[in-house]
């Protein structure tokens, strides 16, 4: 397949649409990980976005290591994401998990 998308002179293409969809699918994952876990899972993040950076070195094929690389900025992202997320939900924009009410300094 990768030979397929090389000679077709498609990695361009292919490495816009993949960055697409990791970017939205960031979007709901930043979602769900405030609202289940608060601010306090940044550094799960924070070590998949390491974690891609060394296989974006360690990739020999060029849109692997780009796919990967979109991949751990895009974690590094989601980190900043989470606590502006937490700012939306206090502001009424998302729902505020009741289980953890606490966390966000209301009864």
């Amino acid at each position: 397949m990768m030979e397929w998308i090389a000679a077709c002179r498609m990695e361009g293409i292919v490495i816009g649409v993949c960055t697409f969809l990791i970017i939205g699918l960031f979007h709901p994952v930043v979602v769900k990980a405030e609202y289940y876990w608060g601010t306090r899972c940044w550094w799960l993040f924070l070590l998949l976005g390491f974690a891609g950076i060394i296989g974006s070195i360690a990739v020999g094929d060029i849109l692997l290591s780009s796919l990967l690389g979109v991949f751990s900025f895009s974690s590094f992202w989601t980190i900043k994401e989470l606590f502006d997320q937490r700012k939306r939900v206090l502001k009424g924009w998302f729902p505020m998990n009741p289980r953890r009410k606490h966390e966000y300094g209301q009864i």
